[in-house]
Formats: C-alpha cells, structure tokens, sequence
C-alpha cells in the first residue's frame, strides 16, 4: 500500500516516535511524505521515504495530487489542533479530497495506530476490491 505522512512542526518528533515504533509494518509498503517530515523520519528510521517538497512549498499539493490520481492508500496527518495555521484551507481541503477519494486519514497517534493495526491484520484490502488495478 501507498501511505503518505505530513506533519505539522509540532508533532514532526510524534511522527518520528510513531515510524520508529512501527518501522516493521511501514517497512513493507511504499512511504511518501512532505519534506521535512521524510527527512527526519528517514534518518531516524532508514525506511525509504519518497519526499516532495515541505509542507509550506506545497508537498502537501504534490500528496494531494497522487491522492486525486488514486495514488496514496492511507494518508497519516499529524495536525496540531491548538494553534491557527495559515495552512488551514489547504489542510482542509486535503482532508476533503480523501473524503471523496474514501482514503484512511489518521490526524493524531491513537488513530494512526488503529489505521496500522488494521494494514498489519489485513483489513484495508478493501481498496484493492474497489479499486483494481
């Protein structure tokens, strides 16, 4: 499967702490994210990361565009609820692309960790029903 991670600089370290703890799973699929986010996910894991630009020059454009495209599986956003960021309309237009293209969206640890609990077991296979290549 294609899992694509963003994260906003608040919760970079959280998505790093969430990869090293599930390296093994996520190391069996094929891992997009925005800049810095692959950046310090790889060195911190090794796993290879497939990255596009920083969030703020439009990586999460270029994500956008593989999900319109049926490119990405599942998408783990680690969004910081608390502060305005000027990306909110970007951000929520993301979110709502996944909604049309029924993409799995984590936005915070204990839904991401559902989400790979359920790639491990088998259960998001359902895409490939849907969607065949």
């Amino acid at each position: 499967m294609n899992i694509a991670l963003i994260a906003h600089d608040s919760k970079k370290e959280l998505m790093v702490q969430f990869c090293i703890a599930y390296c093994g799973i996520l190391s069996k699929h094929t891992l997009c994210a925005t800049g810095t986010t692959g950046k310090m996910v790889a060195e911190a894991t090794g796993l290879k990361i497939q990255r596009y630009l920083s969030g703020s020059q439009g990586g999460g454009e270029q994500i956008s565009a593989r999900i319109s495209c049926n490119e990405i599986d599942i998408l783990l956003f680690f969004r910081d609820p608390i502060s305005a960021k000027p990306t909110e309309p970007r951000d929520s237009d993301l979110l709502r692309l996944c909604d049309v293209h029924n993409i799995p969206i984590a936005t915070n640890i204990a839904t991401a960790e559902a989400l790979i609990h359920a790639l491990e077991r088998g259960d998001l296979d359902w895409r490939e029903i849907v969607n065949p290549s």
